[in-house]
């Protein structure tokens, strides 16, 4: 039995579909990241999952049964996209609060450890950054010992080191047989931490599987070299500029790389790489 699903799940907003027929299952112990633009529906499939909206047509599970029911609530952690506090509570305050709701919760030692929140606890949530209330929306997230989280972009506005901090403690909780769904638009996250990826697009899934098998969609290599300036290659779909680094998405490297050398241009440090994720789902969503 899938944790989680959505059975042909339609839901609009106004004339405007969210999502159109939709159909996904989410496995005991797997990563899932639902990858997309801004308004592909992301948000709304999650929110259906967890009884936030309800569809229009079609039908969520959450074990099994309606999400509406207690008993699955009290089975999963919730990160939201926009996560906000009582102001005039304290970090460690407001873990007491939480752990109050869980029969089973993570001492309020192991979770400020696990997700360095020392410096925080006596701090109010008036006074934290956005990035620490992200930090701290995340950690509330996995309180209850959750079998299953629900992450909706939960490292936005997090710098690297807080970013890898999280990314540690997700493997080690899929590790340790909990699932995730995962929203991100940082795709090296959705490339680091999932075992499927599921691409949605104005309302539609439009490719899944594996990261490789994403990958594998888009036959492209990357072609990436420094130059004061980058030539134009007729073989290329696809160009990026950092400086003077340089970065082509060609269907045939072979030809991309002939052009640019018969270019005249000047050039070093040449490379020829497999497509990322980024690239394939860039071209995937340029194909529709």
């Amino acid at each position: 039995m899938a944790l989680a699903a959505l059975q042909n799940v339609s839901k609009s907003f106004g004339k405007v579909a969210a999502l159109d027929g939709v159909s996904l299952a989410i496995e005991a112990g797997e990563t899932v990241a639902v990858l997309g633009p801004n308004g592909a529906g992301k948000s709304t499939a999650i929110n259906i999952l967890l009884g936030l909206r309800r569809p229009q047509k079609g039908k969520a599970l959450l074990f099994g049964a309606s999400p509406h029911r207690n008993e699955g609530k009290s089975r999963i952690g919730v990160t939201p996209q926009d996560a906000s506090f009582p102001h005039g509570m304290k970090v460690k305050e407001l873990i007491r609060f939480s752990r109050a709701h869980f029969p089973n919760a993570v001492s309020e030692k192991a979770l400020i450890e696990a997700f360095n929140l020392g410096p925080l606890a006596d701090k109010l949530a008036l006074q934290m950054s956005g990035g620490q209330m992200r930090q701290l929306a995340v950690a509330m997230a996995f309180i209850g010992q959750p079998e299953m989280v629900f992450l909706d972009e939960p490292t936005t506005g997090l710098d690297t080191s807080a970013r890898a901090g999280l990314w540690s403690y997700f493997k080690k909780y899929r590790k340790n047989g909990g699932s995730v769904l995962l929203t991100t638009h940082y795709l090296e996250e959705a490339e680091a931490l999932a075992d499927r990826i599921i691409l949605i697009n104005k309302g539609r899934i439009i490719k899944q599987g594996s990261v490789a098998d994403i990958k594998k969609l888009v036959p492209a290599r990357i072609i990436r070299f420094r130059a004061e300036q980058a030539p134009k290659l007729n073989e290329a779909h696809w160009h990026k500029t950092d400086g003077d680094l340089h970065t082509f998405l060609a269907q045939n490297a072979d030809d991309g790389v002939r052009e640019l050398v018969n270019s005249g241009a000047k050039f070093s440090d040449l490379e020829v790489l497999s497509a990322s994720l980024e690239m394939a789902i860039t071209t995937l969503l340029e194909e529709r």
